[in-house]
Formats: structure tokens, C-alpha cells, sequence
């Protein structure tokens, strides 16, 4: 996972802003799934 997205992550979860943490989570999911597509 890249840092910036964990950093982000940590931050949202800190301030309990679950919008945001929905929203870094579906963009994980589609960071991880356009990588298993390149290999």
C-alpha cells in the first residue's frame, strides 16, 4: 500500500470521518485490483 494512502487512512480514521474512510477503501480495492491486472 503507498504511503500516502496510509497516511490518509490513519488520518480519517483519527477523525472518525467515515466518508472518507469508505472512500480510501473503494480506492485501495481499485488500486490493488489495476496491479493484479498488470502482472
Amino acid at each position: 500500500m503507498p504511503l500516502w494512502l496510509q497516511n490518509q487512512i490513519q488520518r480519517a480514521f483519527l477523525e472518525k470521518d467515515s466518508k472518507q474512510i469508505l472512500l480510501l477503501n473503494q480506492c485501495w480495492y481499485f488500486y490493488k485490483k489495476s496491479i493484479a491486472e498488470q502482472s
